[in-house]
């Protein structure tokens, strides 16, 4: 349920659309340059030769893990795709609880607590991935407990990878500070960033990296490099000139990017207001397309209605709702917790003009399309009082 794709980037890519050959492993000179002023526009400085490309956030996590080697570390809940990476490597994944305030970023002492457990019990702990805009939690992690947990982690050795997918899908860009790993830790932290996430359409996949400039960092390149090579993850020539278009942030990409931000925050916030109603809770959402909710404290009615865990809620609400409403154990949570995550996507309409019409209305949430699928969400939530 994804926005039309912005005309110019259409006419980016239709303009490429004789490059018939991949970009070179790792991506291209002008996208990776086109990497590298985007990161430097957020204050992370870096040169082509410590950036590298690949057709999607998947297959360039999945080079990465296999190049660093050990065990990974990840928050709970954490994204869908994570776990199955580690797991296509045969490396053990260990979830660490986040603190109350924010997801995507692990209690700093329940994560020195398990690597210290995991140590005790044989294993070789390594990675520690965490998201500073999260999915699926919708938060934005405070830069205090970025810090205080990237000390944790740095201190015990590990090497931290920070999925920046979402950073630039605040819903309040000018009341919430994101704050990079690699701000802090230059040389000990790795970027992720999905072009998909606010700058290209989900269908045309790219993502990139950066790499620390150390002689450690060169050689973790080269070695994520290889096994891209290998499995032939290379960027499409057409979408990697739509991509270091995007990149390069003019005007038009820069405002429908902050436009599609606004309208997921004012839908998010109104399903966030249902889900409360309800008796359950939720964190407020601060970005990205999604809202976790916990129905935990409904969990007597749940009952009744023969849900008991995490997977038949998902199927009871993905029916009620007509949509897919993922269970919390896709994201590293217990089965027996009774939580879901709900995507803004489906509100926004089910056809490329509603959504168009979502995105230029200057009062959304009023719009039939959208007013309606939320009055839905909400009486789904108002039958499990």
């Amino acid at each position: 349920m994804a926005l039309p794709a912005l005309p110019e980037l259409v006419d980016v890519c239709g303009a490429a659309a004789g490059r018939t050959s991949p970009e070179p492993p790792g991506g291209g000179a002008v996208l990776r340059e086109a990497a590298c002023g985007y990161w430097w526009r957020r204050g992370l400085r870096c040169g082509p030769d410590d950036v590298a490309a690949a057709p999607g956030a998947q297959p360039l996590l999945f080079a990465l893990l296999a190049a660093y080697g050990g065990d990974v570390l990840m928050p709970r809940p954490c994204p869908a795709w994570w776990t199955p990476q580690a797991r296509l490597l045969g490396r053990p994944a260990y979830r660490v609880p986040t603190p109350a305030e924010a997801g995507g970023v692990p209690d700093p002492f329940a994560l020195l607590e398990t690597v210290r457990r995991v140590r005790a019990e044989g294993g070789d702990p390594r990675v520690l991935l965490l998201s500073l805009a999260d999915d699926p939690t919708a938060t934005v992690a405070p830069p205090e407990l970025v810090r205080e947990a990237c000390e944790a982690a740095v201190g015990e050795g590990l090497h931290v990878i920070s999925d920046e997918t979402w950073r630039d899908t605040l819903h309040r860009p000018h009341e919430t500070v994101p704050l990079s790993p690699a701000e802090m830790w230059p040389d000990e932290v790795v970027v992720v960033c999905d072009a998909g996430g606010a700058l290209l359409p989900a269908a045309w996949p790219m993502a990139v990296a950066r790499f620390p400039a150390t002689p450690a960092g060169t050689a973790l390149r080269a070695r994520t490099l290889d096994i891209l090579t290998a499995l032939g993850a290379l960027v499409a020539g057409p979408v990697a000139a739509a991509a270091a278009h995007a990149l390069g942030e003019p005007g038009p990409v820069v405002a429908r990017a902050r436009a599609a931000a606004a309208l997921h925050g004012r839908v998010a916030a109104a399903a966030h207001r249902a889900v409360l109603a309800s008796g359950a809770l939720a964190r407020p959402p601060q970005a990205g397309r999604h809202l976790y909710a916990d129905l935990g404290p409904l969990r007597a009615r749940l009952a009744g209605l023969g849900v008991t865990d995490s997977m038949e809620l998902e199927n009871h609400l993905s029916e009620r709702l007509g949509t897919a409403v993922p269970g919390g154990h896709r994201f590293g949570d217990e089965l027996g917790a009774l939580r879901v995550r709900l995507s803004t996507g489906p509100l926004l309409g089910s056809d490329p003009q509603q959504r168009l019409a979502s995105l230029t209305a200057v009062a959304p949430l009023e719009l039939p399309h959208i007013a309606g699928a939320l009055s839905v969400l909400g009486s789904a939530f108002d039958e499990l009082r």
